[in-house]
């Protein structure tokens, strides 16, 4: 059975107009990757490094970019103060104008990607510790303060101390012996006394002795 010749013209337009998609979306295939965001290529320093010092930070992307921003922030999210950033095609650079204390820090970055689209990221990085070189070699003096002394001086330094205490102890409790014979001289001459004037009459005439 024959087809009629209008059906065999339509049915070679559908081909062909399949056949130019095929092309058309062939062709718009491998040209997607050239219209994708620029990326960062590198970067000082490098994500997750370790480094002694920073005194600038740089960006590389893979493209030129434009209205660069960048931050840095330490461990405690406390913002670090930086130089204006400078643009140099597809570089981006900002100063760091004081030196940085030991630990974490995170580099924020913000550009408008080549296709004019905004991309932004984040860097960490750590700022080693200086090593300490105050620490100084102990000591080999004796652990004792005390001086050394020889026994003979020591001995008779202890002599002395003893004999001093001894004089002082007799001086203060004992009493003079000429003192004990001046009270009992005293004591006779009183008690003399007393006897005589108990053996005087009333009217100033002693008792005749027996």
């Amino acid at each position: 059975m024959a087809f009629p010749p209008s059906t065999i013209r339509a049915s070679r337009l559908r081909k062909a107009a399949l056949a130019a998609f095929a092309c058309l979306l062939a062709l718009a295939l491998p040209a997607a990757p050239a219209h994708a965001h620029d990326k960062l290529k590198s970067s000082s320093p490098a994500k997750d490094a370790e480094v002694s010092a920073v005194e600038e930070i740089e960006l590389e992307y893979t493209a030129t970019v434009k209205f660069p921003f960048v931050v840095l922030r330490d461990g405690a999210g406390q913002q670090v103060g930086l130089g204006e950033p400078r643009l140099d095609g597809p570089k981006v650079s900002a100063a760091v104008p004081r030196p940085l204390a030991p630990g974490p820090y995170v580099i924020a970055w913000r550009v408008v990607s080549s296709d004019g689209h905004p991309i932004e990221g984040e860097i960490p990085f750590t700022v080693k510790g200086a090593a300490s070189t105050s620490s100084a070699p102990p000591s080999s003096a004796p652990a004792s303060a005390e001086p050394a002394s020889s026994g003979p001086a020591t001995a008779s330094g202890q002599d002395a101390a003893a004999s001093t205490a001894a004089s002082s102890d007799t001086a203060s409790s004992g009493v003079p012996a000429w003192i004990w014979g001046a009270m009992a001289v005293l004591v006779v001459l009183g008690a003399v006394v007393a006897l005589r004037a108990a053996r005087r009459r009333p009217g100033g005439e002693e008792p005749d002795a027996q």
